[in-house]
C-alpha cells in the first residue's frame, strides 16, 4: 500500500454571477488569478502534497496562457472537468492510485484562503476518523421560508477542503449520482459513514460575486499590512 496525500481542486465556474466573460477562477485578486492563489496555498501547506486540478477542457488553453503570463510553475496534475461537480471530482479521483491509503481532500478552486492550520486539521482528522469537513458558526439570524426563526446554534456553514480516506472516497464515488449529492460529504454520508466537523476559518470565503472579490482584496491587503507590521517589530 502506498501512503500519499492528495488535494483535488475543482474549478469549473463560468462567472455568471460575476457578470464577467472570464470564469471566476481566473479573475485577479490583488493582481493574481484566484486559482493560482488557491493552488499556492496548498503548496504552502505541503511541498509533497499531490495536487490535482480539475478544469473544463474548454478552459485549459486559457489557463496555460495565464500560467505562462504569470510564470506559474507549481507542480500539479490536470484532469478534465465533467458535466457536474460530482463527475469533475470523479475525474480527479481517477488520478489517485487505488492502492493509496493516504488522505484525499476536495477543495473549491475559488476558495483561496483556507488557513494552513485548517488544512492541517482536516487532513489529521480524516486520518483518524476517515472523513472531516471544516465548518464555521452561523452568526446571523436564520428564518425558515415557511415562517419562524430557527436556532442558529444548531447550524454550521460548510467549507472546503473536505478530506477523506482514499478507499472511502473512491467507494463513495462509485455510487450513482443523485440530486442529494450537494458536496463530497453528502456523497460519503450516503454510504452511512459519519462526517466529523472541524473548525474552519472565517476568511475561507468562496468567491462568486463582485462583492466577494472586494472582500478578498481586503483580506490580502490586511494580511500584507500585518506581515509588514510584524517585520517592522523584529
Amino acid at each position: 500500500m502506498k501512503s500519499s496525500d492528495y488535494i483535488i481542486i475543482v474549478a469549473g465556474g463560468k462567472g455568471l454571477r460575476m457578470g464577467s466573460d472570464i470564469p471566476k477562477q481566473f479573475l485577479p485578486v490583488a493582481g493574481r488569478p484566484v486559482l493560482m492563489r488557491t493552488i499556492e496555498r496548498f503548496r504552502e501547506y505541503s511541498a509533497i502534497l499531490n495536487i490535482i486540478l480539475v478544469l473544463p477542457r474548454a478552459q485549459q488553453d486559457y489557463w496555460r496562457q495565464l500560467c505562462s503570463e504569470y510564470s506559474f510553475d507549481t507542480d500539479y496534475m490536470l484532469a478534465d472537468g465533467g458535466d457536474t461537480r460530482f463527475n469533475s471530482v470523479k475525474n480527479g479521483l481517477a488520478l489517485v492510485p487505488d492502492d493509496n491509503d493516504g488522505v484525499v481532500g476536495v477543495h473549491d478552486g475559488v476558495r483561496p484562503f483556507p488557513s494552513i492550520e485548517v488544512i492541517d486539521r482536516c487532513y489529521n482528522e480524516a486520518r483518524r476518523s476517515g472523513a472531516a469537513i471544516p465548518v464555521v458558526p452561523v452568526v446571523e439570524t436564520l428564518r425558515h421560508t415557511t415562517g419562524g426563526t430557527v436556532p442558529r446554534g444548531d447550524y454550521r456553514l460548510v467549507q472546503t477542503p473536505q478530506t477523506f480516506g482514499t478507499t472511502l472516497l473512491k467507494r463513495a464515488y462509485r455510487q450513482d449520482y443523485t440530486d442529494g449529492f450537494t458536496d463530497d460529504a453528502s456523497v460519503v454520508e450516503n454510504l452511512g459513514h459519519p462526517i466529523t466537523l472541524v473548525d474552519g476559518n472565517r476568511e475561507n470565503i468562496k468567491i462568486t460575486t463582485p462583492f466577494d472579490l472586494a472582500v478578498a482584496d481586503s483580506i490580502l491587503s490586511a494580511d500584507k499590512n500585518s506581515k509588514q507590521h510584524s517585520a517592522g517589530k523584529k
